[in-house]
């Protein structure tokens, strides 16, 4: 077991780049944002409720150990989006990423007005600006702050929201949340904002009193004309700063650019004919995306699919070696040939023919599109069934007489699939792949994998009962269940577009079922299918099996007679329940 802790724990680490380390300090920022949102919400309550709310939200994220991974996330998130302008020399037009950049850099520039006011004059000299200081300076002062403030509020809400935008439309459960995730998106700064303004009517009105000016007001809470003019002196330097470093990057793109193309072109040879020449220094896929070529890219080019994979004609050994993000990528789909490569990591340094392994779909009419929707990776389970001996039967029967009983059976199967869940898919001859886990979680897919086999046996049972005047042998079969990250989609051409799952897991489902004739059984299942579904570990005999195109054995359970799967059922509706 610890080998394996320590393996997966490894296999972490190398998933995690630059673009998961950006995104991971986004979501300690978009929490503070949201902390703060419905912090200003209060407002729409009371001023005394604003007071309140505040207390809680800065004894969280003035805590130490948070306060310093706060700040940590900020420098570090800042610091990539900088970085991410420099590197990244081609943009999808038809994607927000441009967009959420423009936004992302332009927010320290807004923002650190307000910063300098409240933190640094508390570091500094101490002042003690909460919510009424704070609402008094920007409705009380020149109506552009105000506005800009709002303008301030509004990007860094949006930039989020497409950051997690992002992140999220791969997972499996984003199409049945997304309406409820818009509906919060425009909500929450909506309500923010209101809070805000009946605050700022509030404080406007409050203040008209001497009193209360005398207690909120004091040069110990907003400062001495001395020290506001030392704070603006540093705020014009982080500007003068910030807007130097943006200049001094697009500087260093434009040089860049000059030396790539001194440095020479590359030719890049596309399986469909085109051939294109760029410089040295960009990916495959910003190469296809600048010279309008369609390439598939789910993720926009993050590294967080595998939808853009090439597989590259002749020598690979010559070709930069992959990223450890790429890497990565690579081995959670099973791609171990070298030849095969993410578009949007590799950079090659001399000419490059390639298969793009996956077409982005184009519709009859729309030819010249880029749209590029072909699927998602998520979890899935499959199921492969194949019915034993058809060959024989084929030899002492009439076509329409063997065309009919395999109907028979696999209408058996797919009422046993569709009964506990799952989605006939491929029907091949006489056998056909079912996936589970389509509209339910990856346990939840395990256990209905197992019940499909179970209710398979007992409709061929029922079958070969009906069919035994006609037939010398009953119907024999065999089933593999393996489950994994598989890329679902529509592959085919044109108007012959079929829904399926490629991916390793499935690759591996189709073996096992092969693998039952030589174990002399009829079912086997992978053990991470088994562990998913909660059986007891004892149920059914375990082993380990040589895996065609895997360097390890994997450990499988099987079953010589599918009625043994049926005491299965009680322990996984118990380990459901726990």
């Amino acid at each position: 077991m610890t080998p394996s802790l320590s393996h997966r724990l490894k296999m972490a680490l190398r998933g995690i780049g630059v673009r998961q380390l950006r995104l991971i300090c986004g979501l300690i920022l978009f929490s503070y944002l949201l902390s703060h949102f419905l912090n200003h919400a209060l407002g729409n309550v009371s001023l005394q409720a604003l007071a309140d709310g505040v207390a809680y939200h800065l004894a969280f994220w003035q805590f130490l150990p948070v306060a310093v991974l706060f700040y940590a996330a900020a420098l570090t998130h800042g610091g990539l989006g900088i970085w991410a302008l420099y590197q990244r020399r081609q943009f999808s037009r038809n994607t927000l990423e441009p967009l959420q950049l423009v936004l992302g850099l332009s927010i320290p520039a807004l923002i650190f007005s307000h910063l300098a006011g409240v933190r640094l004059g508390y570091t500094l000299y101490g002042h003690e600006k909460l919510y009424p200081q704070v609402l008094y300076s920007y409705w009380a002062g020149p109506s552009w702050r105000l506005w800009l403030m709002t303008a301030t509020l509004l990007m860094s809400w949006t930039h989020g929201c497409i950051g997690l935008h992002f992140w999220l439309r791969l997972k499996p459960f984003y199409r049945r949340a997304a309406p409820w995730l818009l509906a919060c998106a425009v909500l929450i700064p909506t309500l923010a904002l209101l809070g805000f303004y009946r605050g700022g009517r509030d404080v406007m009105t409050a203040s008209a009193a001497q009193q209360w000016r005398a207690e909120n007001l004091s040069p110990r809470q907003m400062g001495t004309p001395p020290e506001q003019a030392k704070l603006e002196a540093i705020m014009n330097g982080f500007l003068i700063g910030y807007f130097g470093l943006i200049g001094i990057v697009l500087a260093a793109r434009g040089a860049r650019a000059l030396h790539e193309r001194r440095g020479g072109m590359v030719t890049l040879s596309y399986n469909n004919g085109r051939i294109i020449r760029v410089p040295k220094g960009l990916s495959v896929l910003e190469a296809s995306q600048r010279n309008n070529v369609p390439h598939a890219s789910m993720c926009g080019g993050r590294a967080r699919c595998s939808t853009c994979r090439i597989r590259v004609i002749g020598d690979a050994s010559t070709l930069p070696a992959p990223s450890p993000r790429e890497a990565f990528v690579l081995a959670q789909v099973g791609a171990a040939d070298p030849s095969i490569r993410l578009a949007c990591q590799l950079r090659p340094t001399d000419d490059l023919s390639f298969f793009q392994l996956f077409m982005p779909n184009l519709a009859p009419g729309d030819r010249g599109s880029q749209r590029a929707g072909i699927g998602q990776e998520r979890y899935l389970v499959s199921l492969f069934v194949d019915m034993r001996g058809s060959t024989g039967l084929a030899e002492k029967r009439l076509p329409f007489d063997v065309v009919f009983i395999v109907n028979r059976f696999l209408g058996a199967v797919s009422q046993a699939v569709l009964s506990n869940g799952g989605q006939p898919n491929q029907f091949v001859g006489d056998g056909m792949l079912a996936l589970f886990g389509l509209a339910v979680d990856p346990h939840m897919a395990c256990r209905q994998a197992i019940q499909a086999a179970r209710d398979i046996a007992a409709n061929i049972a029922e079958l070969n009962a009906v069919l035994s005047h006609d037939l010398h042998d009953p119907i024999r079969f065999g089933i593999g269940i393996h489950g994994g990250e598989v890329i679902v989609g529509e592959i085919g051409y044109r108007d012959h577009m079929v829904f399926t799952a490629l991916g390793d897991a499935v690759n591996v489902a189709s073996r096992l079922q092969d693998m039952t004739k030589t174990l002399g059984c009829q079912v086997i299942i992978s053990d991470d299918v088994y562990a998913r579904a909660g059986v007891a570990s004892g149920t059914l005999p375990q082993q380990e099996v040589e895996i065609r195109g895997r360097a390890e054995p994997m450990r499988v359970r099987t079953a010589m007679d599918p009625a043994d799967l049926g005491s299965l059922a009680p322990a996984t509706e118990e380990g459901a329940a726990a």
